[in-house]
């Protein structure tokens, strides 16, 4: 007997999850097991679909674009110099502190020169010694050469003599040799800058021994003013960067990548003689001023390269522009009604969209509502997309006294919430802001009118 209840009361669950899954409903259950009832949608919800859409608009503008490509660079000093010792020695002097800005020939440190200074020294006494040695072989070269012509003495004596001043004189010459090469050691002792630029971190501090083979040197000295920045393009636009680069110097910005603001213009100054097998680019360097030092080296930039301008062309916001099966096209406002006109688009970026069709200037274009918007749909100009307010302040802020009365929309917002259509890239819809403070209204109405009932029939008597 408990089995049997068991295998009744598990058939019936099983039969009442075959029912509710499939929609099944026995005819002998229909009077105690009734269908949901499905409710209409009513108020705001309910769209009429003779009612207008409300829209954005734009007009067609005529003007002249320019065609940029973006590309990312990286800064690099156009000047960058290892300082090393020539000579070995002790470090006696820095007179540089580190970052500091120096100037080609400022004397960056001194090394102990007292040995260098008595090699010096030693040249001095030598060619000294020589040119003493050489006036005296002159003098007995005019005695032998007065003897000789008096037949007091042999030519032979006087031709000895005349050798012997020769090679005194070579030694002179020689001597002079050694004593710039001594002062060329000596000057080494001093270490000058060889370019303008920011010094780094010093490698050795003063007292220890430098040697001319110290491969760390003694301080980087990087150019920042005027900097180059090297970034690559694709190959497909070297023909036409080659065309406009021998016109004039192609124009280059640097743009922060997180205001997009011009951090600092330059031109291009070289463009690459190959392009790069593995990656199918070509590599470019401009020089910008960096007079403000926006750029500093190593630094990754983005980069703004204005190959060329279009001239007189027709142009809509980018947001305007749809794509279907066909191609791409717009919607024009055309006596109250809304008109797709096929268009092509040879260029577009993140603002502006250059268009060719059968669009004139100053024709009003339509910018948003594109979710409910089609061929001859009735629509409602509401503004330009210029003039659109931000949709969450809009709707966070507390109504004013006699904005718009309750149950009724504020203006901008149809039927169906905020109006369709923000400038920008994708169809506007109520934002978070919009779904949290409607059902406070609405409950604060409820509630009011509640207690308004409540309130009636105490009031009666």
């Amino acid at each position: 007997m408990k089995r049997l209840i068991v295998l009744l009361v598990f058939g019936a669950i099983a039969f009442a999850i075959y029912c509710a899954a499939t929609g099944y409903r026995p005819a002998w259950l229909e009077p105690y097991w009734h269908a949901p009832v499905v409710k209409e949608a009513t108020g705001r919800r309910a769209r009429n679909p003779d009612e207008a859409i409300s829209v954005l608009v734009a007009p067609v503008k005529r003007q002249d674009v320019p065609v940029n490509l973006e590309a990312i660079g990286t800064a690099q000093p156009l000047n960058q110099v290892v300082v090393r010792a020539q000579i070995d020695g002790r470090l006696s002097e820095v007179t540089f502190k580190d970052g500091q800005d120096v100037k080609a020939g400022d004397i960056l440190a001194r090394i102990d020169a007292t040995t260098y200074q008595a090699q010096y020294d030693q040249t001095l006494a030598k060619k000294a010694q020589d040119e003493a040695q050489l006036g005296n072989a002159l003098k007995d070269l005019e005695r032998y050469k007065t003897l000789a012509s008096t037949q007091y003495s042999s030519r032979q004596q006087a031709d000895t003599q005349a050798a012997s001043v020769a090679q005194f004189q070579a030694q002179i010459q020689y001597d002079a040799g050694v004593i710039a090469n001594a002062r060329a050691i000596l000057d080494y002792a001093v270490i000058k800058a060889p370019i303008s630029g920011r010094a780094g971190f010093r490698a050795v501090d003063p007292g220890n021994v430098i040697h001319a083979g110290d491969t760390a040197g003694l301080v980087t000295i990087t150019q920042l003013r005027p900097i180059g920045v090297v970034f690559n393009l694709p190959q497909q636009y070297l023909r036409a960067a080659n065309a406009a680069n021998k016109q004039a110097a192609l124009s280059v910005s640097v743009i922060d990548a997180d205001s997009a603001k011009v951090l600092d213009q330059g031109q291009v100054t070289t463009i690459d003689n190959q392009v790069d097998a593995t990656t199918g680019s070509v590599k470019f360097r401009a020089e910008f001023p960096n007079s403000n030092l926006q750029l500093w080296p190593g630094q990754f930039v983005s980069i703004k390269l204005v190959l060329s301008t279009l001239r007189g062309v027709l142009t809509v916001p980018t947001v305007a522009v749809q794509r279907g099966p066909n191609g791409a096209f717009i919607y024009a406002a055309i006596d109250g009604k809304s008109a797709a006109i096929p268009v092509s688009v040879p260029r577009q970026d993140e603002n502006t969209a250059v268009i060719e069709g059968a669009v004139t200037q100053g024709q009003s274009i339509i910018t948003s509502g594109f979710a409910r918007l089609k061929e001859g749909a009735k629509i409602s100009v509401g503004g330009e997309t210029q003039a659109v307010p931000d949709v969450k302040a809009e709707v966070q802020t507390p109504p004013q006294e006699g904005a718009a009365k309750a149950g009724e929309a504020p203006a901008g917002v149809g039927n169906a919430g905020v109006a369709d259509g923000v400038s920008g890239s994708q169809t506007a819809k109520p934002g978070p802001g919009a779904t949290s403070v409607e059902p406070k209204k609405r409950r604060k109405k409820d509630g009011a009118n509640a207690a308004g009932d409540a309130a009636a029939p105490a009031a009666a008597p």
